[in-house]
């Protein structure tokens, strides 16, 4: 069994923002796999149980605001037993342009409080991870730098929008590839790729 976790905080004045973009992944996992059940709320967590091929899946939304994620994730890991090197995180990161993916199976938190909330909870930073670009948001030219705190609360600009909704639905693949190759091959499809694509 394997759980794919969408970052994000939960209510409708956070919803399409950018810290919400985990959200969007795993609504449009649930949406592709036409999983007939609806959300249940377990953990503190919204999820969604299903078959992908032959493996059992949770998809799942974390309930709390996003620096207590890890307390939903060590919840369902240890309830229905599974290791931390079978949890995908989906999060968003500022630290790449806006829409490029970057996969990677371990790492620290990089600034974002819900992976690390998540290595507190599971004691350990060997879990797989999905980063969707959101940028920063600084203007260059004007030598500006925003508010990060206030800039992922915020929501896509209508410019953004085509692109945040192509890069969402290349994550939703990255995890399925992830379910049935596994994180190096996910690694190795789209790292490259969209470094190359963000270059051209």
């Amino acid at each position: 069994m394997k759980l794919v976790v969408g970052l994000g905080n939960p209510g409708s004045e956070y919803r399409d923002t950018r810290h919400n973009v985990g959200f969007l992944v795993a609504d449009e996992l649930a949406h592709r796999w036409r999983v007939p059940d609806a959300w249940r709320e377990k953990f503190a967590a919204l999820h969604i149980r299903t078959t992908v091929g032959d493996e059992a899946v949770i998809v799942a939304k974390p309930l709390t605001f996003m620096n207590l994620s890890g307390q939903a994730v060590a919840g369902l890991a240890a309830f229905y037993q599974i290791d931390p090197v079978d949890v995908l995180v989906v999060a968003d990161d500022v630290a790449l342009p806006l829409g490029r993916l970057r996969a990677r199976p371990e790492g620290g938190a990089g600034g974002h409080n819900g992976l690390k909330s998540i290595i507190q909870h599971l004691g350990t930073q060997a879990f797989p991870r999905v980063r969707v670009g959101v940028g920063r948001g600084d203007d260059v030219t004007k030598g500006q730098r925003r508010d990060l705190a206030d800039y992922v609360l915020g929501r896509f600009e209508a410019g953004e929008r085509e692109t945040v909704s192509a890069a969402v639905l290349r994550a939703a693949d990255a995890s399925e590839r992830f379910l049935a190759d596994g994180i190096e091959r996910v690694m190795s499809a789209y790292n490259a790729a969209e470094k190359q694509d963000s270059a051209e």
